[in-house]
């Protein structure tokens, strides 16, 4: 990821950024401080992370998917 000059690169975190966005900041008017913002921040990451499902990995959070991948328990997404 992040190779120089790959606009590919950055799909998948322009990808997260817009969620981030569109779940948190489109519908929060305004913060009391950064270190306000900075906490919304963690707690959406943790969330995204670990509690958010995705159709895409089979209805499991990333984290959940990821485990049971390296545990041998599903077989992983065919990457293209």
């Amino acid at each position: 990821m992040s190779r120089k000059g790959n606009c590919l690169d950055n799909a998948v975190i322009e990808s997260f950024f817009g969620t981030l966005k569109e779940e948190i900041f489109y519908e929060t008017t305004t913060f009391t401080s950064t270190d306000e913002l900075k906490q919304v921040i963690d707690e959406y990451i943790h969330y995204y992370n670990h509690d958010r499902i995705k159709s895409k990995l089979k209805g499991l959070s990333p984290v959940k998917y990821r485990n049971l991948v390296q545990l041998g328990l599903i077989q992983p997404l065919a990457t293209t």
